[in-house]
C-alpha cells in the first residue's frame, strides 16, 4: 500500500492530472511528446492514456488551424513555430500570391475558385458562357397574364397641355395662311398628341381667322373640310364651334362682326360636311345669348337660300388673285369713284386692302391718272395727287406699283390725246404736282413725254406760208376791184 502511495506520488502523472508545469510545456509543444513515445515504446499505456493522447493530438490540430488560418500574414504559423523556421516575407512574390490567393482559407471546399472563376465584381459569368432565354415566370411580382408575349417598342408622344397646345397651334396656322397647304397641316398634327383637346385646334384656327383677312377664313373653311374625318371628327367640329358660340362675347370685343363670322363660317362647315345637318337643331331654342343667337340665325338664313351650297362656297368671297382681271379693275374704278363722292381716304384705303392684290396696284395708279385726265377742273387732280401720297406714305403702294403705273399712262398718251385734246397739259401739270409731294421720282418725272415744237423748214410750212400770202393778195385784189367797179 505504501509502495502504491508512492508512486502515484513520484511517478509520472498519466491518468489525466497535468500539473500547470507540464500544461505550459504543452503549449510550447517540447514537453509531453517524448514521454508519450518512450510509454508508447514500453507498452505501458492504459485506456485512460490513450484516451488522453487521442485529445491532446485533436487540440494540438485546431491550434494549429487556428494559427493557419489567420489573415495576419506576419504572424507565424503554429509549424514555422515548431520547425523554428521564419515566415516568409510579406512583401516577396510568394507572399503576395498568398494575399491575393481566391482558394477558401476555411480549410473547407476543394480549394477551387469561387463560383468557378465566374464570380467577382463587373464580372458577369465564366468565359464563354451562353446564356439561354429565360421563360418568365408566374411567381414573379411583375409577371402580367396578358401582356407576356412578344415586346414592342414604341415612341411615346406625351399629351399637350392647353397651354403648350396654344403655342403649338398658332405658329401651325400663322404658316398656314402663307402657303395654304393643308396636307402640311395634316402631317403637322398627327405627330403631335393632342389627346381629348384635340377639338381646340378648330376652335383656334377659327379665332385666329376672324382677326385676318377674307383669304384667311377661306382658307380656315377648306382646312376644316379636308381634315373633317382623318383627324378630326364631326363630334370634336361640334365640340369646337360649341365653345365658340359661348365664347362669343369676348370675340365681339376684338371683333364686332363676329357673330355673323361665325354663323358663315357654321354654314360652310355644314355644307362641307364637316358639321352634321342636325347641328343647328339642338340649339333652337335653347340659346340666351343675343350674339350666339345672332349667328344661328345667320347661318340658317344662308342654308336656307335657293341655290344652298352651291352658293356657300364663296361665303368668303374669291380670294385675291383667283379673281378675274376684269372683275379687279371694275372694283377699282368703283373705288377712286366713290372717293371722288366722299373724300375719305381711310375708306378707300381699307377697300384697296380688302382687294388683297398687291401685285394689282399698278392698275390703280393707271384709272387713277386717267380719270384725272378725263376730268373737269382741279378737284379730281387735287384730290387724286391726295390719294396716291396717302397710299404712298402707308406703304400700301410700292415703288415699283407706281412706277408701273404711270409709265403705262405714258405709253398711252398719244392714244388718249385723240379724245382728250388738252391730255398733255394736264399730264405735265400732275405730274409736277406728284414730284412736289414726293409721290414720284425724279427720274420719273423726267421721263414724261412732252409737247415737241414744230419745225416749219423741216416740214415745208415755209413754203405753204408763201402760197398761202399770194392767195390772200390775190383774194383781196379781186374784192377791192369790185368795189370800185360799184
Amino acid at each position: 500500500m505504501a509502495t502504491e502511495i508512492e508512486a502515484w506520488t513520484t511517478g509520472p502523472q498519466n491518468d489525466g492530472v497535468f500539473s500547470v508545469e507540464q500544461e505550459q510545456d504543452e503549449e510550447d509543444g517540447s514537453f509531453g511528446s517524448e514521454d508519450l513515445n518512450e510509454l508508447e515504446v514500453n507498452g505501458n499505456w492504459t485506456p485512460q492514456e490513450k484516451a488522453l493522447h487521442e485529445a491532446r493530438l485533436k487540440a494540438k490540430a485546431k491550434r494549429r488551424l487556428r494559427k493557419s488560418s489567420s489573415r495576419d500574414s506576419n504572424r507565424e504559423s503554429f509549424s514555422d513555430s515548431v520547425s523554428g523556421e521564419l515566415s516568409a516575407d510579406p512583401n516577396s512574390p510568394k507572399g503576395k500570391n498568398a494575399v491575393n490567393d481566391r482558394k477558401s482559407r476555411t480549410g473547407k471546399g476543394r480549394g477551387l475558385p469561387k463560383k468557378g472563376g465566374a464570380g467577382g465584381k463587373g464580372v458577369w459569368g465564366a468565359a464563354g458562357m451562353v446564356y439561354e432565354v429565360e421563360e418568365p415566370d408566374a411567381k414573379d411580382p411583375n409577371y402580367d397574364e396578358f401582356a407576356s408575349g412578344d415586346t414592342v417598342y414604341a415612341t411615346v408622344v406625351p399629351e399637350l397641355d392647353e397651354r403648350e397646345l396654344e403655342k403649338t397651334i398658332n405658329p401651325i396656322v400663322q404658316e398656314y395662311f402663307e402657303h395654304g397647304d393643308t396636307k402640311e397641316v395634316e402631317m403637322l398634327l398627327k405627330e403631335l398628341n393632342l389627346g381629348h383637346h384635340k377639338f381646340e385646334f378648330s376652335s383656334l384656327a377659327v379665332s385666329l381667322s376672324l382677326e385676318g383677312k377674307a383669304s384667311h377664313r377661306e382658307l380656315t373653311s377648306r382646312l376644316l373640310s379636308d381634315l373633317s374625318g382623318k383627324v378630326l371628327s364631326e363630334k370634336d367640329m361640334s365640340r369646337a364651334f360649341d365653345k365658340m358660340l359661348k365664347e362669343l362675347p369676348d370675340l365681339i370685343l376684338d371683333t364686332p362682326e363676329a357673330p355673323q363670322m361665325l354663323g358663315q363660317f357654321i354654314a360652310r362647315a355644314i355644307a362641307d360636311h364637316a358639321l352634321p345637318m342636325s347641328f343647328l337643331d339642338c340649339y333652337k331654342g335653347k340659346v340666351d345669348c343675343d350674339h350666339a343667337r345672332a349667328a344661328l340665325d345667320r347661318a340658317s338664313v344662308l342654308l336656307s337660300m335657293k341655290r344652298e351650297m352651291m352658293r356657300l362656297d364663296n361665303v368668303w368671297g374669291v380670294g385675291g388673285g383667283q379673281r378675274p382681271v376684269r372683275h379687279l379693275i371694275k372694283e377699282m374704278n368703283l373705288l377712286l369713284k366713290e372717293y371722288l363722292v366722299s373724300g375719305e381716304l381711310t375708306e378707300a384705303e381699307h377697300c384697296l386692302r380688302d382687294l388683297e392684290v398687291p401685285h394689282f396696284h399698278h392698275e390703280l395708279v393707271y384709272e387713277a391718272v386717267v380719270m384725272v385726265l378725263e376730268s373737269t377742273g382741279d378737284t379730281a387732280l387735287q384730290m387724286m395727287v391726295k390719294l396716291l401720297k396717302a397710299f404712298w406714305q402707308t406703304g400700301l403702294i410700292t415703288l415699283d406699283q407706281m412706277n408701273r403705273g404711270f409709265q403705262r399712262v405714258y405709253d398711252e398718251l398719244p392714244e388718249i390725246n385723240l379724245d382728250v385734246p388738252h391730255a398733255q397739259s394736264i399730264m405735265e401739270t400732275f405730274v409736277d404736282l406728284c414730284y412736289q409731294e414726293s409721290v414720284i421720282t425724279k427720274q420719273l418725272r423726267d421721263s414724261c413725254p412732252t409737247r415737241q415744237p414744230i419745225n416749219c423748214k423741216e416740214s415745208g410750212c415755209h413754203d405753204n406760208k408763201l402760197a398761202l400770202a399770194a392767195a390772200l393778195k390775190s383774194f383781196c385784189s379781186v374784192v377791192f376791184s369790185v368795189t370800185v367797179t360799184k
